[in-house]
């Protein structure tokens, strides 16, 4: 009985162990999937867990992929932009170095031919030792030159570097604001300007520029073999010339041509309209073409004061009045030789000058460029050229080319295209203007160079060669007599001259020369030599012509003081 109900209960306990590990099972599953199903929303969102976390990723790489192919862009556009400007800038300095050069052509050739002559004439020493000085003379030319060229280099980088640096460093750095990209295309521009705007903006002003005869405005009174006088008449058809009033005859210079002195009439910048427009006779005489007229191919001083004595008459005889001659630069010397050659008595009886030389040899750069020059080679034959007539005349650009010379500091190829082009530097992003009066001056500096008589030549030369005596006598004469500066004291001629505080063609001691002698009044204008005939013409300038200011008069001022004087 034992043994059975030992088994029994082994049995109950076997039956409860699986009853109990199949409740275990069962709660398990039940938790399983209670927990999967709980857990449902997880699982299906895991995609979407992935994708966000790696989209910042995507957008990292992406946006590096498209700011390299930026990078890539400004690069290649820099690049180009440097290219271009690279070329710009020697295709500049070839056409400015070209420009400089041009009269050098004409003195090799003329150099060359009288060379020839010279060598058969002069012992074999002595043309050794005056060419080691013309080697020496132009080794100094050069060096100023080149003093002068890296001086404008040092300004202009100077004037860039600052603009370059934050260039540079705002490329590299990855920064906002000015680039290389920006920089190199601001040096397209302002070269492209320079290259290719800027001699087009002076060639368009040609219009606009000077006398033009034919279109109105002037009338033809009187005509030698080598000279016409036209009247100016006044802009404003309001104003009328005064029929009785006193009459002024200007002689401009020979080299610098006439068109200077109305350089911009339709804007008021014009020295001989300031006369005009204030109803005053005014007249200027105009020099024929010497290309095609011979009789200005072999004019002398003493045709130039025949022909003005001409004028005068004419002019007098039009309105009862003895003429005020007024003569700019070379003109002004010219209008002095011709009154003190008495041709002129009873016909002027007063005398404006304006940036005159009087006596060239107190120029003290060109005097001393001359005296560093070889005595052998102070020869006006370098400057000659061949007429179809025969006759030989000086060619003007060579002449203004001596000048040039005398100042390579200021005045050589590179140095004055580094000016230029400072000068075009406009604020980043914005456009240069070129204003008329830059593109009429410069339309005057490069065109308008006439050539000269070799007997007028040979005045001026003697007059920058030959100091003026102690006694005023100058060392020109006219019709073989001596003319002396007293002459116009004596005359009774009434005298304003007029200089410019930083003239650096005529200097001021060259300019004041005859108050040594005589007593005359003086007006000392602001800026340089083209200033009177240009800035100051204008009526509504603190310098005005017509004006007082400070305790000067300007010449149309003097003028109309004379004619009111005469009136009274």
């Amino acid at each position: 009985m034992i043994i059975p109900c030992i088994h029994n209960r082994s049995y109950r306990i076997v039956s409860d162990c699986r009853e109990k590990v199949a409740e275990v099972n069962a709660n398990l599953m039940e938790a399983t999937f209670e927990t999967l199903k709980t857990n449902q929303n997880y699982w299906l969102n895991i995609p979407v867990y992935l994708n966000d976390a790696t989209d910042s990723y995507w957008r990292l790489i992406s946006s590096f992929g498209d700011l390299e192919k930026a990078n890539r862009e400004n690069t290649a556009e820099a690049t180009l932009d440097a290219l271009k400007a690279g070329q710009l800038f020697l295709l500049g300095i070839l056409a400015y170095l070209h420009d400089f050069m041009i009269p050098y052509w004409t003195a090799a050739n003329s150099f060359t031919a009288l060379e020839k002559q010279k060598l058969t004439q002069t012992p074999p020493l002595e043309t050794m030792m005056d060419y080691l000085e013309l080697l020496q003379f132009n080794l100094q030319v050069a060096e100023k030159g080149l003093t002068g060229s890296l001086k404008s280099m040092h300004e202009f980088s100077l004037r860039g570097g600052a603009k370059a640096l934050q260039a540079v460093t705002n490329t590299f750095f990855d920064r906002e604001g000015f680039n290389l990209r920006d920089y190199n295309a601001a040096q397209v521009r302002q070269l492209d300007l320079l290259v290719y705007g800027y001699p087009e903006a002076i060639r368009a002003i040609k219009p606009d520029y000077g006398f033009h005869f034919g279109k109105g405005g002037y009338k033809k009174t009187a005509e030698t073999d080598r000279f016409i006088l036209y009247q100016v008449l006044p802009q404003d058809k309001r104003v009328k010339v005064r029929k009785e009033g006193k009459p002024v005859v200007i002689l401009p210079p020979y080299v610098l041509g006439p068109n200077v002195l109305a350089l911009l009439p339709g804007e008021q910048k014009s020295y001989v309209h300031a006369y005009a427009n204030q109803g005053i006779p005014t007249y200027i005489r105009v020099m024929k073409d010497i290309e095609t007229t011979p009789a200005v191919q072999v004019m002398t001083g003493e045709d130039d004061a025949l022909d003005t004595r001409f004028f005068c008459e004419r002019v007098m005889k039009m309105h009862g009045k003895a003429v005020t001659l007024n003569g700019f630069c070379q003109g002004g010397f010219m209008a002095v030789l011709d009154i003190l050659s008495g041709e002129l008595d009873g016909l002027v009886d007063a005398l404006i000058t304006c940036v005159s030389p009087m006596d060239g040899t107190r120029s003290v750069a060109l005097v001393e460029y001359m005296q560093h020059l070889p005595s052998r080679f102070r020869d006006l034959g370098y400057a000659m050229k061949d007429m179809p007539s025969g006759h030989q005349i000086v060619d003007g650009k060579v002449m203004s080319w001596v000048y040039k010379l005398k100042s390579m500091e200021k005045e050589f190829s590179f140095v004055t295209f580094y000016r230029d082009l400072m000068n075009l530097e406009g604020a980043e992003g914005k456009e240069v203007k070129i204003s008329s009066t830059a593109a009429a001056m410069n339309y005057w500096l490069i065109y308008d160079r006439n050539d000269l008589p070799e007997g007028i030549t040979k005045i001026s030369f003697d007059s920058y060669t030959i100091p003026v005596e102690k006694d005023g006598t100058l060392p020109v004469k006219l019709f073989g007599k001596e003319l002396n500066f007293k002459g116009i004291q004596e005359k009774g001629i009434k005298w304003l001259l007029c200089y410019a505080e930083k003239d650096d063609l005529v200097d001021q001691a060259a300019a004041i020369a005859p108050l040594d002698f005589v007593d005359a009044e003086v007006t000392v204008f602001p800026k340089g030599h083209g200033a009177i005939a240009t800035s100051w013409s204008h009526p509504e300038t603190e310098c005005a012509l017509h004006k007082r200011f400070g305790p000067y008069r300007g010449p149309v001022r003097f003028q109309l003081d004379l004619e009111e004087a005469g009136n009274i």
